[in-house]
């Protein structure tokens, strides 16, 4: 039999929608600040010459900055002031949970609450200022080393693009937060996965394109769309996959009155580390092509050269090591955002515990050992995502943006902030049914 919850959800219609105010007021704001952050990419830094770095830019689309352009949105392509993104707030996010697993001053201020939260969340904004002006000066100098890209080199320039740059992260990050304070959804989440989604079209109309001019036959772009329907279907399964721990409580007395032990389970998620494994084996391993395409290759060893070009995008080496490096990022991520300890900890200071495992360091390994089986099929499934459309794209040159990485990071904030939505539907229909009890209340007592 479904649950209250469940019937409740399944009674969900566009007239529920209509009567729930606040939701609409989230949902303009959202895209609002979607539309703010848009318009952004296409303001471009002062003093660069946009036809010189549009042309040096194709050179080296399949590399690093490709990647980088597809979770700005365009930006790094028309090198605007998000040309950045959101992408040094991520990077310092990452540090800082690295750094409350192995600092004890930080994991104890992980473990005060709210007020242990707020101070982690402003160390991380000190490391987003300080990625990111490094990042922007990186960038000034190497578009001064490009011939014709900059108009007029120098320090002004330097200390204009980094203000420029950093100004427009530090907005992105503000923006984001307050999507998610005022909008629906995950901020952070929805700036990448509007960039993603802005390009998809052009990525679209340029498959039909080849497929138009013959380069692409009707017979690869079927199994193009066929492929990706089946990886969003298996994003979908996987991504609300879980494995549930039966928490059994014991029977309490209060008072003269004996209660009833509670059972609940402790949802553990097939996929724990969600995207970030695929984007730092993405970034990890585009990173050689890209510094070689910046250089003279002329200059370089010769081991050098065979290397890079082992590592070339599509290569079989270069298959080999980006499915390692997602195997290795999902378990090194997986262990720094879940620790089976505090978990063992606090059921066992609420009175929780798993049926036939004893309270506290049992309970951990037996935590452990689930999470670590669970953990290779999310590897194994993140692997097959983001290898599979990898050997498409090396075999028949369709646009990056239809890669595993794109698709993965679409389908998982749609869920989530669809899940937001209905979330905030039923919340509003519990307010309705418990304003009518008062009321018939009220004419009862009359």
């Amino acid at each position: 039999m479904a649950s209250a919850a469940e019937q409740l959800a399944s009674n969900l219609n566009f007239s529920t929608f209509a009567k729930a105010e606040d939701l609409k007021k989230r949902l303009w704001f959202t895209l609002g600040a979607l539309l703010v952050y848009r318009l952004g990419t296409y303001i471009p830094l002062p003093g660069l010459n946009p036809d010189a770095f549009a042309q040096a830019f194709r050179g080296q689309s399949g590399g690093i900055l490709g990647l980088f352009n597809m979770f700005s949105g365009g930006a790094v392509e028309r090198m605007a002031i998000f040309a950045l993104g959101i992408m040094p707030y991520i990077s310092a996010s990452i540090i800082v949970q690295l750094m409350t697993s192995v600092v004890p001053s930080l994991e104890q201020l992980k473990k005060e609450g709210e007020q242990g939260r707020k101070i982690i969340n402003q160390y991380t904004r000190y490391g987003t200022v300080l990625l990111g002006t490094l990042q922007a000066y990186g960038i000034a100098v190497g578009l001064e080393s490009g011939a014709g890209l900059v108009n007029d080199p120098g320090w002004f320039f330097r200390i204009s693009t980094v203000i420029s740059l950093l100004g427009g992260t530090m907005f992105l990050m503000w923006l984001g937060e307050q999507i998610t304070s005022r909008g629906i959804g995950n901020g952070i989440s929805l700036i990448i996965f509007a960039g993603i989604v802005a390009a998809l079209p052009g990525a679209l109309a340029g498959t039909l394109e080849l497929s138009r001019t013959g380069a692409l036959s009707i017979g690869v772009v079927i199994a193009v769309v066929v492929m990706a329907v089946g990886v969003i279907a298996l994003i979908v399964f996987v991504e609300r996959a879980q494995r549930r721990l039966l928490i059994q409580y014991p029977k309490r007395q209060v008072g003269n009155r004996m209660f009833q032990g509670d059972t609940s389970h402790l949802p553990l998620k097939l996929n724990t580390a969600g995207v970030i494994p695929a984007i730092f084996a993405s970034s990890l391993l585009l990173l050689p092509a890209t510094l070689a395409g910046f250089s003279n290759t002329s200059e370089l060893p010769s081991w050098a050269t065979s290397i890079i070009a082992a590592l070339g995008h599509g290569r079989p080496l270069y298959m080999a090591l980006y499915a390692a490096m997602i195997a290795f990022f999902a378990f090194f991520y997986t262990a720094i955002v879940f620790n089976p300890k505090d978990t063992a900890d606090n059921l066992k200071k609420h009175g929780g515990f798993i049926p036939g495992i004893r309270p506290g360091e049992r309970t951990a390994e037996y935590i452990d050992y689930v999470l670590t089986r669970i953990t290779v099929i999310g590897a194994a499934y993140l692997m097959f995502v983001c290898i599979l459309p990898e050997i498409l794209i090396a075999q028949t040159g369709v646009p990056f943006y239809l890669g595993g990485t794109s698709l993965l990071i679409v389908v998982s904030v749609t869920l989530d902030t669809v899940a937001q939505i209905q979330g905030h539907l039923i919340a509003q229909q519990y307010e309705g049914l418990i304003k009518k009890s008062k009321l018939r209340g009220g004419k009862r007592g009359r």
